[in-house]
This record gives structure tokens, C-alpha cells and sequence, in this order.
């Protein structure tokens, strides 16, 4: 099959990669055509996840207005949470309908058997801190929503690890609970959440049989993706790849098979793209392997790096231009100060004046957004 879009005798596609990019573009809501509803595009998405680093905004907030556009307030999102359309399951913002995909895989905690020696330790420290979990669960159904630090730590077995959760006890027990469908979040406080019944906080829709859930996800990765690898690599805010949904695709010049989302297919080349300044952990650049085979795009965020390793700055932002990733766009949100700090404009390639204007309108935009006025270094 050539690239317009037809099929071979094995029913594969072969796309061209301007083509395959505009169907990752346009399957993130990243197009010019732009949505309009929170909710709706949070369900699209699949998932928000919880990072509270503003050095320009939170990633949630900044995800939704690259979409939405300046309709969007962060008070909608709250809105949702507060009103239970929206909660938060294992870091991840997520429509509250989606609970019941993750219930059977909740019931089955820690895994399947046979269980793998990670999976048996976790296992074995819950069980060996069975006492302080029941306290934990009493105080609750007591209480209600209560901070981690307001809840009691009688755990025998300390929690052991090399990195900042050493000793941790109740946090991690709380992240363990929550896995198993016993607790929630109920709502945050700044940085701090408050953890309640799960039966409290989550819808009580029955469990969706594992095996048809984890369809259900990898269809929905494929339709937020648009186009994934098959079997992408695992990651924690989502266990599931794509598998054998959609349709199998190759794209020139890039070595290896594809899944594609078949509802993409039929406007490969109907595109108008616009520019849009993109959160560091937005979907669209966070799997970095894709990013780097389908945009050619060289990124990382360098917040853990030491200043004098940074190439493009602490938080510095991704820059979408049509179906290209074309630079990034360091800046500080100073609030106190009421401007919008760009430091820098890093320009990869020759960019047009035309382009130029673009990206310079979306940060001018970004800026009214916020509030601020923006300030060029």
C-alpha cells in the first residue's frame, strides 16, 4: 500500500511520517479545530496526571488550555474533582466512570499469579503491617478525608527504600491501600492530600472483568496516541500498550511495525495545524522514543539536572508548530511580580518570520492566560 492511506493484503497501512505525525497531532487535540468541554477532553486523553510544579502552571492546567484555548480556567477541573466527575486514582486525574476498569485489577492485588518477586515483597509488607492498615481504615470510616500525617503509623515492618519515601510508612501504605480499592483522595490541600473510604470517594460501579478492562484501555491508548507501537515499553501511569487494536501500519523511513487508530485513516490529509506551547509531561512528547522516531524532535526535561548540564532550561516547555515539534520556550511564571519571565526561545532549525509570529502570538497568549504580562529576556 502506498501512503494514501490504502491497505496491503495483509490489511496493513503505510503512512508517509508527515502523515503519521498529523494523526499523533490531531488524536492529542492539537489541531486547529480545538474541543470545547473539560470533561469530554479529559475522557479523550484518558488521563491527567498530578504534578504540582508551577513554575509555569500545573501540568493539568497547562494540558487542558494547549487544547481548550482561553475559554479554560483551572477552576473548571475543580470543579470536576470537587464535584466528583473527575478523581484521582494511583496520580492520574481521571473520569470517575473509569474506576470500574481498574477494580478487577484492584481485587487481584498486587498481580496475577504467578507473582513476581517485587510483587510478592509488597505483598508481604502489607500483610506484615496488616494491624496499622486496620487502625488506618478505622480512623477513616471515623473521620473522613484526613491527611497522612493526621493518621496513625503502628507499622512493625518499616518501609525500606534508597530514594525520599525511606521510612514513609503511611504514605506508602496509604499508595498500597488505594491500590488495593481500599482508599481514595478524597481532595488536596496545596501538595497534601486527604485519603477517605474508597467507597466514599470512588462510584460504586461493578468491576469490568479483567481481561475486557485492559481491551478497553489499549483502545483507549490508541485513540489518545492515535499511532503507538504494538508493545511500547510498560510505564507506570499506564501499564497497558496497545497490543493488537487498530490497524497495523508501517511509516517510511522508520524501521518496525505500528498500531494506528482506524477513526484516523480517513482525513490523513485533511490538517490545518496551529501552534501550541506544550507542557514538558504532555502526552504528546512523554513516550521520548516515539516522540524522537515519528517528530525527529531531541528532548528531555531538565528540571533534575544540574544548571550547568541544561541545553533548554529547568521547565522548559516543547513547541508545536502545525505537525512539527519545531523548539522550546523556557520561561517563569513570577507571579508576585505579575510577568511571564521568557528567558529564552531555543529555534530548532531555521524558522520562518511567519513561524516566528506564531509561537511569539501562543506565548503572548500563554502569558494572558496566566494573568501576566509577558517579558522577553
Amino acid at each position: 500500500m502506498g501512503a494514501d492511506g490504502g491497505a496491503d493484503a495483509r490489511g496493513e497501512v503505510t503512512l508517509s511520517p508527515r502523515q503519521a505525525r498529523r494523526i499523533a497531532v490531531r488524536a492529542q487535540l492539537l489541531a486547529a479545530d480545538r474541543p470545547t468541554d473539560v470533561l469530554d477532553t479529559v475522557r479523550h486523553l484518558g488521563f491527567l496526571q498530578v504534578d504540582l510544579t508551577q513554575v509555569v502552571a500545573r501540568h493539568a492546567d497547562l494540558a487542558l488550555w494547549t487544547r481548550l484555548g482561553e475559554g479554560y480556567e483551572p477552576e473548571d477541573l475543580e470543579e470536576l474533582v470537587g464535584d466528583g466527575a473527575v478523581v484521582e486514582l494511583a496520580g492520574m486525574l481521571r473520569p470517575s466512570e473509569d474506576v470500574a476498569l481498574f477494580r478487577a485489577d484492584m481485587e487481584s492485588w498486587p498481580g496475577r499469579p504467578p507473582l513476581r518477586e517485587w510483587q510478592e515483597e509488597l505483598r508481604d509488607w502489607v500483610a506484615a503491617n496488616d494491624g496499622c492498615r486496620r487502625e488506618i481504615l478505622a480512623v477513616l470510616r471515623a473521620e473522613g478525608p484526613t491527611p497522612a500525617r493526621d493518621l496513625p503509623d503502628s507499622c512493625e515492618v518499616p518501609w525500606r527504600s534508597t530514594g525520599w519515601t525511606d521510612s514513609k510508612n503511611v504514605m506508602k501504605l496509604l499508595e498500597y491501600m488505594e491500590a488495593r480499592g481500599e482508599v481514595a483522595v478524597a481532595s488536596r490541600e496545596g501538595r497534601e492530600r486527604r485519603w477517605d473510604l474508597a467507597s466514599r470517594v470512588h462510584p460504586g460501579d461493578p468491576a469490568v472483568p479483567a481481561e475486557e478492562a485492559h481491551r478497553i484501555l489499549a483502545a483507549r491508548r490508541l485513540r489518545a496516541f492515535g499511532i503507538a507501537r504494538p508493545r511500547a515499553i510498560e510505564a507506570w501511569q499506564e501499564p497497558f500498550d496497545v497490543r493488537n487494536t487498530g490497524v497495523g501500519a508501517r511509516v517510511e523511513g522508520v524501521r518496525g511495525r505500528w498500531r494506528v487508530d482506524p477513526e484516523r485513516l480517513a482525513d490523513l490529509d485533511d490538517f490545518e495545524g496551529r501552534a501550541a506551547v506544550l507542557s514538558p509531561l504532555d502526552r504528546l512528547i512523554f513516550d521520548r522514543r516515539r516522540m524522537e522516531e515519528l517528530f525527529g524532535f531531541d528532548y528531555q526535561l531538565e528540571m533534575y539536572k544540574p544548571a550547568a548540564r541544561r541545553r533548554w532550561g529547568y521547565w522548559a516547555m516543547p513547541v508545536l508548530d502545525g505537525d512539527e515539534l519545531v523548539g522550546k520556550v523556557d520561561a517563569t511564571a513570577d507571579r508576585e511580580g505579575g510577568v511571564l519571565l521568557v528567558d529564552a526561545v531555543h529555534e530548532d532549525g531555521d524558522w520562518s518570520s511567519a513561524r516566528r509570529r506564531r509561537v511569539d502570538a501562543e506565548v503572548d497568549a500563554l502569558a494572558a492566560w496566566l494573568g501576566l504580562e509577558p517579558v522577553r529576556a
